[in-house]
């Protein structure tokens, strides 16, 4: 009598918070340079449509900004009032293809290239000079006083009440990649001698009262997650030490899940993609400003060869350190391998580039049509989130330009 093989861990439900995904893959939030008009446009709806309808359990809109001043780039989601039935047209497609939809929320702090902010300098965890800001002209940049503090806060746990207005299923809240939280966290950026500076759990203690103010106000009907960093990548930066105290501070308030990136935008972007973007991609920017930065950047930036799975020796400290659901990043492109990190006891894998390619991979995964991702990691979709495409994959045809200046809803 034969026996039907038990079912690959990747296509099972899971449970994150009040939310069940119908398997484990997660579409990672990857900049999509969608909203040139500063709304949600049709084309950003599409794209994640497209990827809903490809199998995966959820999607991440990536980079809502929770404010104004908490921008990095004029033309980017703001999750305020005005967004929210751009924002619902694009939930509402998502459901329709049966998956979740996210909102990444997020500060840029002292990374930014918004031309005007409410405050003279961006805010950070520290002030002084703002080696962020070298390009955009913004040399320094303020230290948050406490009442700075619970404003902000107050901004995460508003945008997350909009993003439950706007139908999402989940909210991210981003403490990578060199962003306001991750300011916090990081070594380079927090030089604080209060009680948000010093040792590692001190410096993660603002981003959990963020997180537990936003599951106080939407936790019982939102999933709750939080972006971190596993390794920053560079030298005197945050190291998988410090995303061990990280994640036990989250764990202690409460995270849903946590998603395990790494790398920084300024100082280690090659260490966020695990390898380099190539000059030729870098010549098709059309932000001057991110061209020149990243043009200096390949003068000192070490050479890095992609290889899948570039995170897990950092993630799997993580893995040991703490019991709340954890999602795996970092060049997960075939199925074995997303196998492998799942058997070894990480509970979702997030993609990113490998979704660019193909919107319809997992189901290629589930359909047995594929095992390997055709992504060739060459980085150059990076590059053209900068375009007025939007970000894609060179390897196939360009989406629609029109799509991405018309905003969601007419």
């Amino acid at each position: 009598m034969s026996h039907a093989p038990p079912p690959l861990r990747a296509f099972t439900p899971v449970q994150i918070g009040p939310l069940r995904l119908r398997n484990r893959f997660i579409k990672s939030a990857t900049n999509e340079g969608m909203a040139k008009t500063g709304k949600p446009s049709r084309l950003l709806i599409e794209h994640h449509r497209a990827i809903a309808a490809g199998g995966a359990a959820m999607t991440t809109v990536a980079y809502c900004a929770i404010s104004a001043d908490g921008r990095t780039f004029e033309e980017q989601v703001t999750l305020d009032d005005a967004s929210i039935p751009h924002l619902r047209a694009l939930t509402d497609a998502v459901h329709v293809e049966g998956a979740a939809a996210c909102a990444q929320i997020t500060h840029g702090g002292a990374f930014t290239f918004v031309p005007e902010l409410t405050t003279k300098y961006p805010l950070s965890a520290s002030g002084g000079f703002n080696a962020a800001g070298v390009i955009s002209g913004r040399l320094f940049k303020t230290a948050m006083t406490r009442a700075d503090m619970l404003r902000v806060a107050d901004e995460f746990v508003a945008a997350s009440r909009r993003a439950q207005q706007a139908g999402f299923d989940a909210v991210e809240i981003h403490m990578g990649h060199g962003y306001l939280l991750s300011q916090f966290i990081s070594p380079k950026y927090n030089r604080r001698r209060d009680e948000w500076g010093g040792a590692a759990a001190q410096r993660a203690r603002f981003p959990a009262e963020v997180l537990r103010r936003v599951l106080d106000a939407v936790g019982d009907r939102l999933a709750v997650t939080c972006k971190i960093c596993v390794t920053e990548g560079f030298k005197g930066g945050a190291t998988a030490d410090d995303a061990v105290e990280v994640a036990r501070a989250l764990e202690r308030e409460g995270a849903h899940l946590l998603v395990l990136s790494g790398g920084m935008n300024v100082e280690a972007p090659w260490a966020i993609f695990g390898s380099n973007m190539p000059a030729a991609a870098v010549e098709t920017i059309q932000n001057p400003v991110v061209k020149l930065a990243t043009r200096m950047m390949r003068i000192w930036e070490p050479k890095v060869a992609f290889r899948e799975l570039y995170f897990l020796e950092h993630s799997r400290r993580v893995r040991a350190a703490v019991n709340l659901p954890l999602a795996y990043l970092g060049g997960a492109k075939s199925l074995a391998g997303i196998e492998s990190v799942l058997a070894e006891g990480f509970d979702c894998a997030v993609m990113g580039r490998a979704l660019i390619h193909d919107p319809e991979l997992v189901n290629k995964f589930r359909d047995g049509r594929a095992t390997v991702s055709g992504c060739t990691a060459c980085n150059e979709c990076v590059a053209m989130m900068y375009t007025e495409a939007g970000t894609h994959c060179v390897l196939r045809p360009p989406p629609d330009v029109a799509l991405n200046r018309e905003p969601a809803v007419p």
